[in-house]
């Protein structure tokens, strides 16, 4: 049985280096399938909407993240922050708590910026914030990549800097020997 990983970008333009880093994942192992989960179209958390019934596009959010063996996020920073799509998306992955669908799955983080800290401060939010919904994140490994326009081949859309690649494999290959190999915990 093939495992699947499920990617999350937490940029929602369409040809955003976060998105074109995650894509590029998708060609460096055959062990696994890959499935984008997307977060475009989730509105913005409310309780009343959890209350009066949960649209649509929530539910096939959380059952995408149901139906994979883990995911890797891949997001911008903002601000020196998570940006705000990808906080909106782990609330509604966050409830009803007693059923979140993102406790105990194995989650990775990359994050990719024109800048030089290579988003260093939005994964520590998104590390504290997946830690408050008892989400397990790989321990000990930062994906950070800074300078990601200069990466980046801007006609094709792909990632060609090879020392990045290599990087990228690495954090891959540790991420699935991870799933493959730690018991969930409970």
């Amino acid at each position: 049985m093939t495992r699947t990983i499920g990617l999350i970008c937490g940029s929602l333009r369409e040809n955003s280096y976060n998105r074109i880093i995650a894509q590029s994942l998708t060609d460096m192992v055959d062990s696994y399938q890959f499935r984008w989960i997307e977060i475009n179209d989730l509105p913005l958390f409310n309780e009343d909407l959890e209350i009066s019934g949960i649209p649509e596009t929530v539910t096939s959010f959380k059952s995408a993240i149901q139906d994979v063996d883990g995911i890797i996020i891949v997001s911008p920073e903002y601000n020196s922050g998570i940006p705000g799509v990808l906080k909106n998306a782990l609330d509604w992955a966050s409830r009803p708590r007693e059923s979140a669908v993102l406790t105990k799955k194995p989650v990775g983080l990359i994050g990719a910026t024109p800048g030089g800290m290579g988003t260093a401060f939005a994964q520590m939010q998104i590390r504290q914030i997946l830690e408050a919904m008892q989400v397990h994140v790989l321990p000990f490994q930062k994906m950070l990549i800074s300078q990601v326009h200069k990466k980046i081949d801007s006609d094709r859309k792909v990632l060609t800097d090879e020392q990045t690649k290599r990087y990228l494999e690495r954090y891959l290959q540790q991420f699935i020997h991870w799933i493959d190999h730690t018991p969930v915990l409970d």
